[in-house]
């Protein structure tokens, strides 16, 4: 809650709740648009949380192929959930746990428990009351504590799987104060062939919104441009709305624009006053600007990262993307990730990774591409090629040297190889008898214990630092002692495991079992990416010095 003397904030006017829905097309961005007003609230001085809820039957996101939702984010507590909360945890600088995520795997799974354990006294157990009240607790849980929480419905209006979030949301509106509920609605606003902005699919979704008994509060116009007046005039009229609770979302540069773009169109302003809390928030002239000035950083350089991965699809590897342009907006230099298929670097690199600035091995799991990976490590090591690698991209890193440098001939990683003579990489003795996939990997988040004097101790500036875990397999300790006394060490240990690995006498090369991806926020980048940003950057003004000394020296000679 803010505080008094901050924004004069009643906690008895209550928790405040935003419904965002979507309609005509999923991929909208719904999830932006909802960060993006909660960004402005929190500049306002207010707590504010989120809520994501995916209708899909899947307890998870864990066991989801990543060209199915994205990328798997994970959270501080291990839950492994929608990419949305990744954005929400990034534009709100918040940890979220897996109860802000509902999945009607969650719920019926819940409910049925309590069912089978007698706790509904022989009713029968429908949907209508039982999985609507889950519903709609979990969403008061969540928002406990907080003065705003926003809840996006995942999917499109008219969904069959989406219907009873819907039904369950009616409810909460008859259930709370009218003032402390908004709903949201986010549309598609397209163009015709003649350049005109046509509302026809907007009318067609928020009729079938108000079918189930909801009538939107503000509509957001996602189109290649801002609405226009007559645009915005039309969806109020035919839609039922003033026309001042229409608002464009318009394509950015930059998702991190989205927020100053609806700020510009008044969406926080109009929130406010809808709420009743125009006069709780910070005057505008005290509103933090720092995201503002974060964003809109001017840069002077551009770094081209090779990400070498297995799926050819940004949304799998949102959060390091992501990362990466943290890392940017921190020295000022525009960052583009160059998408390297691992499968095409089995044989031979081919000149895909030529002239590119740094390289990036991400997590994945599966034969597929591992070889793609190991020869990435190995072109990244041998030509001084800044390197981060990723969880499964650490273990990559260390069946290469194990190959190439110690000569185990063979060594691999026994979740690709079962008969490798060398297992260097392993699942741990604990583990032996795990056999649910979907919920008995190391999860969330767990301290490393860094030694002093390292890459990773100027990274972190600490001797511990805290990060987010998404594994099964290790470094085998059995081998061990092969690592001894080598180039290669691991600076960064949890017991028996080993965390972080850096190479001696190499521009950058460092590797994570965790994924430091998932904690950098924007003016928070996280310590691995910004290093391997500042290492690109230190090793380019090397080379133009030295060119600059050939040239001079060059002269000297002509003369």
């Amino acid at each position: 809650m803010p505080t008094e003397s901050d924004t004069h904030y009643d906690p008895s006017l209550g928790n405040k709740f935003i419904f965002v829905t979507g309609g005509v097309m999923s991929g909208l961005g719904k999830g932006i648009t909802a960060a993006s007003t909660g960004r402005l609230l929190k500049n306002a001085g207010f707590d504010v949380t989120a809520v994501k809820i995916d209708p899909y039957l899947n307890v998870d996101a864990g066991t989801m192929n990543p060209y199915q939702h994205g990328e798997v984010y994970v959270l501080e507590d291990g839950g492994e959930v929608d990419l949305d909360l990744g954005n929400y945890e990034r534009f709100l600088d918040i940890d979220m746990t897996s109860d802000h995520n509902i999945t009607t795997g969650k719920t019926y799974q819940h409910v049925i428990e309590k069912e089978r354990a007698g706790d509904y006294l022989g009713k029968t157990v429908q949907i209508i009351p039982h999985i609507t009240d889950d519903i709609k607790r979990r969403i008061r849980e969540a928002a406990e504590g907080t003065d705003v929480c926003i809840i996006e419905v995942g999917g499109t209006v008219g969904d069959i799987e989406g219907m009873p979030y819907l039904e369950a949301l009616r409810q909460f509106a008859h259930e709370e104060p009218e003032e402390n509920v908004l709903f949201t609605h986010v549309t598609l606003v397209p163009y015709s062939k003649n350049g005109e902005q046509k509302t026809k699919p907007t009318q067609h979704s928020v009729k079938e919104v108000r079918s189930i008994g909801l009538q939107p509060d503000v509509i957001v116009g996602r189109c290649e441009d801002r609405l226009d007046p007559q645009t915005k005039e039309k969806i109020a009229l035919f839609c039922d709305i003033p026309t001042e609770a229409v608002f464009s979302n318009p394509d950015v540069e930059d998702v991190y624009h989205v927020p100053l773009m609806v700020e510009d169109e008044g969406l926080d302003q109009y929130v406010l006053e809808h709420f009743g809390l125009a006069d709780e928030a910070l005057p505008e002239g005290q509103r933090t600007n720092e995201w503002r000035d974060i964003v809109t950083t001017e840069k002077t350089g551009e770094i081209d990262i090779a990400l070498v991965g297995k799926y050819d699809l940004e949304d799998a590897y949102m959060s390091i993307h992501e990362s990466l342009k943290h890392a940017g907006f921190e020295v000022g230099s525009d960052v583009t990730v160059h998408w390297v298929a691992a499968d095409e670097l089995s044989e031979g690199y081919d000149g895909q990774l030529e002239g590119m600035d740094g390289v990036i091995v991400p997590g994945g799991f599966g034969m597929r591409g591992s070889e793609g990976k190991i020869r990435a490590v190995q072109y990244a090591r041998e030509n001084g090629v800044p390197f981060l690698g990723l969880c499964l991209g650490f273990q990559m890193a260390v069946v290469e040297y194990a190959r190439n440098v110690l000569e185990l001939e063979g060594a691999h990683s026994a979740e690709m190889e079962e008969d490798t003579p060398h297992p260097v990489i392993d699942i741990l003795p604990e583990q032996y008898e795990v056999e649910d996939m979907g919920g008995t990997m190391r999860l969330g988040e767990h301290t490393t214990v860094i030694e002093p004097e390292t890459l990773a101790y100027e990274l972190y500036g600490d001797t511990s630092c805290s990060e987010r875990h998404r594994h099964r397999y290790e470094v085998n300790p059995e081998y061990f002692d092969a690592f001894e006394d080598e180039p290669l060490v691991f600076s960064g240990t949890a017991g028996n495991r080993m965390e972080i690995l850096e190479l001696e006498d190499h521009p950058f090369f460092v590797g994570t079992q965790f994924h430091p991806e998932y904690t950098s926020r924007p003016g928070q980048p996280s310590p691995p990416f910004l290093g391997l940003v500042e290492a690109v950057l230190e090793q380019s003004a090397d080379e133009d010095e030295a060119a600059d000394a050939d040239a001079d020296t060059e002269t000297e000679v002509t003369h």
